[in-house]
């Protein structure tokens, strides 16, 4: 494409003759350097030049992705990060990408499939024997040279994405459909390692040989869940490269070949490989499927049924939840911290602060929490609309709540309208004689005897070692009837005999 009104014609002594692309990073020109060898040259986006943070670390990542040996990678050529704005030149490869490819001849198979697979694990064999992760790694990242598969961008991702100023609750380095659990939830892994480069390698290899995505789903939230809940779909891989894809795309890091053995098993013994790996780290554990879905179990009486419109409404905005760096809460990557691949136990977040720390700002008002039902392993959920108490599986904010205090009680305020205009609203207790039930529904957040609650924290943990409460109010305490799928506040005693939650931290407000 040719240069705009505006672009710079040379940046240090390249001069660019035209534009290759343009992402949330930055542009990417063609140019030429002095001696007319033609190059890639990345301009970071201006407003990211004022940032001493950012290009400190840009500076620390270029220098280590210079390390990274050229074997079925572009090499990074050269850097500028004190230029304004900073730069970065690699390697040009002149071919399509994976996704044009795609696009223009469908699924790839036999030894062209073969082919790809060994070109991009070669290429992370090379990346992270230099101590450096994609973090991107996706079909557009993938290109076929005249001399085979040359794997780009990487090594540069950490820079962007740990610059606390740039990286919000709304962003995110990476595309869904190639992100890793540990991505999202913190329960999978607290750290991106190089581990989730060799799930998206499955995730590529996947698309590479079916024209699809292992967990591809409606929405971004929807694939997203997928990748937590589900096993993937692997039909119409040829075996046996199927199972060495199904193996990268393991739940748990430590469950995943390295980029070394899947290596070592597209040239090799395949299922010598995969045997020592099970050896290792013990069977695979099953794939636990998704809880019930809440919005297909018949609600109370008085509930209404959503409108279509609605439940897209509420899909999108789960969806701008999952593609934070808090990518669901604060926590999903900045929480979406200072690297956004975290969720909380939901699917939302990875702590910034020891567990101690973190439950001391929950109680605060200062961090936003889920509530877990301890002995089923769900979350509470109000919906934007403000009705019964539901219970899910812990994604997005209408999962999320952040306790404000009154004296010694709590009004606990529901995030399900962050975003969104509208009136704040809490938990509350609404009294139904005529059915002998005290639901907890949406209320204003306004201190009432039905509006403020006690926390009680008992004598047991959970799971994770995490302290217990029960939850009080002036009626009662609340518990979760699982029959009648429906929330009540109830008196049943002392508050050791009242059910117990866990206060699971989703991030910084």
């Amino acid at each position: 494409m040719p240069l705009r009104p505006g672009d710079p014609t040379r940046l240090g002594t390249y001069d660019l003759l035209g534009r290759l692309g343009q992402g949330g990073m930055g542009t990417v020109f063609l140019g030429h350097a002095e001696d007319g060898t033609m190059v890639a040259i990345k301009m970071v986006r201006p407003e990211f030049s004022d940032d001493p943070e950012f290009r400190g670390r840009f500076r620390s990542e270029v220098t280590r992705a210079q390390q990274v040996p050229p074997f079925s990678t572009a090499a990074v050529l050269d850097a500028d990060p004190e230029h304004t704005p900073p730069y970065l030149v690699v390697e040009f490869v002149d071919g399509p990408s994976l996704t044009e490819l795609m696009r223009g001849q469908g699924p790839l198979s036999g030894p062209a499939l073969h082919s790809l697979a060994v070109g991009v694990a070669t290429a992370l064999t090379a990346i992270h024997g230099a101590g450096v992760i994609h973090r991107d790694l996706k079909p557009g990242n993938v290109l076929f040279a005249l001399g085979g598969i040359k794997v780009i961008d990487f090594g540069i991702a950490r820079a962007f994405e740990a610059t606390s100023r740039h990286t919000r609750t709304d962003q995110m380095v990476g595309t869904v459909a190639y992100m890793a659990p540990e991505r999202f939830d913190a329960e999978f892994g607290k750290d991106v390692t190089s581990a989730a480069d060799v799930f998206a390698w499955g995730a590529v290899v996947t698309y590479a040989a079916t024209g699809r995505t292992p967990f591809a789903a409606d929405s971004p939230a929807a694939t997203a869940m997928r990748i937590l809940t589900q096993p993937p779909e692997t039909a119409g891989i040829p075996e046996p490269l199927r199972g060495l894809v199904e193996s990268a795309l393991a739940k748990y890091p430590q469950d995943r070949p390295t980029a070394r053995e899947l290596l070592d098993a597209l040239l090799g013994s395949q299922t010598e490989v995969l045997e020592a790996r099970r050896d290792r780290v013990g069977p695979a554990p099953v794939a636990v499927p998704p809880p019930d879905d809440t919005a297909a179990v018949p609600g109370p009486p008085r509930q209404t049924r959503r409108s279509p419109l609605r439940r897209v409404a509420v899909a999108a905005a789960v969806a701008v939840v999952l593609l934070t760096v808090g990518l669901l809460g604060a926590h999903w990557a900045n929480v979406f911290g200072s690297d956004p691949q975290a969720l909380p136990s939901g699917p939302a977040a990875r702590p910034s602060a020891s567990p101690a720390d973190a439950l001391t700002a929950i109680l605060a008002g200062d961090r936003r929490f889920s509530i877990q039902l301890t002995e089923v392993n769900r979350y509470f959920m109000l919906d934007r609309d403000g009705e019964e108490l539901e219970i899910s599986d812990g994604t997005g904010s209408r999962s999320q709540f952040v306790l404000e205090s009154v004296g010694v009680q709590y009004m606990i305020r529901s995030l399900s309208n962050e975003g969104y205009a509208g009136p704040e609203v809490c938990l509350g207790v609404d009294i139904l004689p005529e059915e002998q039930a005290a639901p907890v529904v949406g209320a204003a957040c306004n201190p009432t005897k039905g509006t403020l609650f006690s926390l009680a924290e008992t004598r047991d943990k959970d799971a994770k070692g995490r302290p217990t409460y029960s939850i009080g109010n002036e009626y009662g305490w609340l518990l979760w009837d699982a029959d009648t799928k429906r929330s009540d506040v109830t008196h049943v005693g002392e508050p050791q005999f009242a059910d117990k939650y866990s206060l699971v931290d989703r991030g910084e407000l």
